[in-house]
């Protein structure tokens, strides 16, 4: 996995409870929270000053000024600003357009005197479960006198003054979709001092660098936890999600290590201290990378796990049982996040990975919990007898056909567009049975082993043990269809039109 160094500007004009923020939504088609809405922010360039993570700032700072100038026209250093117009004009088009350099703007810099009005507030790093991770510095800065933001269209749609309460109600009415750390620190700032905000900004992200556990938030009412687990690479975590804002129902505590558990009780502890309770603990299914702390978690909150009948057969021993759930049974979760009644938490089966897997949709923003049906950040493994690949697809097709909102999958970020991954997880199968039927007719009948480097060619070859379990998975399913014959331990493929 791999860091950038990046620095994004907490905007803000007025104080106390007439503070506001600027928020701008990022183009829906980017990769990295393409739909949300955020702060003003970017990467570090070579032109701000060489990579200094943890020392120096003023690389930092002068990306969070170029930044702010780039994606919103307002310059924070007093000097760049008295420059003559048509100079600022140009180096902002270049900026906005990779493939023009910037010479402009490098000649502005030079007029800087350091008298920029930047504070930095914190650093917080995304957590270790997402394939690019960004090591960001927030800075605060106060809207200069007669400036206003602007959007260039680019990587930002639209952007606008909230104050923190109602961009966070907003959030909670399904409204505005706002990246996680930004709500965090949000949150922070609804009282509108901006000094006390930097002081409680500053602790939070020194408790995650210590490591405590990042409340992630991709929708309301719903904490994603990574927890560290002897999975498939090129995952390092699992999820653990834990759902309600009362009552609170946790999917999938994983990790059986000690170190792991203290930090999601750490986590649950301090949800608990805030007025929720623990309702109890749902399964998605037995693999040891989703089941490692069930029992130990159990114990320490006196809870049962329930799920699906074949999971709850396959359970850890000592696992304390609780009611089966089947396909369509509800959970109450109380209140939801805006207030409103009648919240539920829908059991959806989704087998073809795991017999016995479960889904899991909260019925008031659609979000759902995708247990291994869905990674994002790798591709899932079908191993037969276990699993089965016509199965898989058809509970991928059935999950991609609900009105769903944000996909939390068991490995990787959420996405914030869930039927748009169902759906691409069913064509990168299609695909992949394409290359397969192709590759059959090209060859003399060759073993499932010897089949992998050809039709597998995109993979690790460190992971083709785990391929050819997954390739089997589409042999077999075209032998069901009369696609394929195996004679002993070789495949050949049948001709469909003969």
């Amino acid at each position: 996995m791999s860091k950038r160094i990046a620095s994004a500007t907490i905007l803000v004009r007025g104080h106390g409870p007439e503070l506001e923020v600027f928020l701008a939504e990022r183009a829906p088609q980017l990769r990295f929270f393409g739909g949300y809405y955020a702060f003003i922010g970017g990467v570090r360039e070579d032109i701000d000053g060489p990579d200094d993570e943890d020392g120096d700032s003023t690389p930092l700072r002068n990306c969070a000024v170029r930044e702010l100038f780039e994606e919103a026209g307002v310059l924070a250093d007093p000097d760049i600003a008295t420059a003559d117009g048509e100079e600022l004009a140009a180096a902002r088009a270049e900026l906005l357009d990779l493939d023009r350099g910037n010479e402009h703007w490098a000649r502005l810099v030079t007029r800087g005197r350091g008298r920029a009005t930047v504070r930095e507030c914190c650093r917080i790093t995304t957590p270790p479960f997402a394939p690019v991770r960004y090591a960001t510095a927030f800075f605060v800065v106060e809207l200069p006198a007669g400036q206003e933001p602007t959007i260039e269209s680019g990587e930002l749609t639209t952007g606008d003054w909230y104050r923190p309460s109602d961009a966070l109600a907003a959030w909670r009415r399904g409204e505005m979709e706002i990246v996680p750390p930004a709500l965090i620190l949000l949150e922070l700032l609804e009282g509108g001092d901006v000094d006390a905000f930097c002081a409680r900004a500053e602790a939070i992200a020194q408790s995650y660098r210590d490591g405590i556990l990042h409340r992630v938030r991709f929708s309301p009412g719903i904490v994603l936890a990574p927890l560290e687990t002897p999975t498939l690479p090129p995952a390092t975590t699992t999820n653990c999600l834990i759902v309600g804002t009362k009552n609170l129902w946790v999917i999938d505590p994983a990790s059986g290590d000690g170190a792991e558990l203290a930090r999601l009780y750490e986590l649950c502890d301090a949800l608990v201290a805030e007025g929720a309770s623990i309702a109890g603990v749902l399964s998605t299914h037995h693999h040891p990378d989703h089941v490692g702390g069930l029992v130990p978690f159990c114990e320490r909150y006196g809870q049962v796990v329930r799920g699906h009948p074949i999971t709850l057969e396959r359970l850890p021993e000592g696992c304390p049982i609780g009611d089966q759930l089947h396909d369509g049974d509800r959970i109450d979760l109380g209140t939801a996040p805006d207030g409103s009644d009648g919240w539920q938490l829908e059991a959806i089966h989704t087998p073809g990975h795991d017999r016995g897997h479960l889904c899991f949709r909260e019925s008031r923003y659609g979000a759902i919990v995708a247990g291994d049906m869905i990674s994002t950040i790798s591709t899932i493994v079908i191993d037969p007898p276990e699993g089965h690949l016509q199965t898989y697809l058809d509970s991928l097709a059935r999950l991609r056909d609900l009105e769903i909102g944000v996909a939390y999958p068991a490995h990787g970020p959420a996405v914030r567009q869930g039927r748009r991954v169902f759906d691409k997880f069913i064509r990168h199968r299609a695909t992949r049975e394409a290359t397969l039927v192709r590759v059959l007719g090209e060859s003399e009948p060759k073993t499932a082993a010897d089949l992998v480097p050809a039709v597998y060619d995109d993979t690790d070859p460190r992971m083709y043990g785990f391929a050819e379990r997954s390739l089997v998975a589409g042999l077999e399913k075209l032998a069901e269809e009369g696609r394929a014959v195996c004679e002993g331990d070789l495949w050949r493929g049948v001709d469909a039109t003969s």
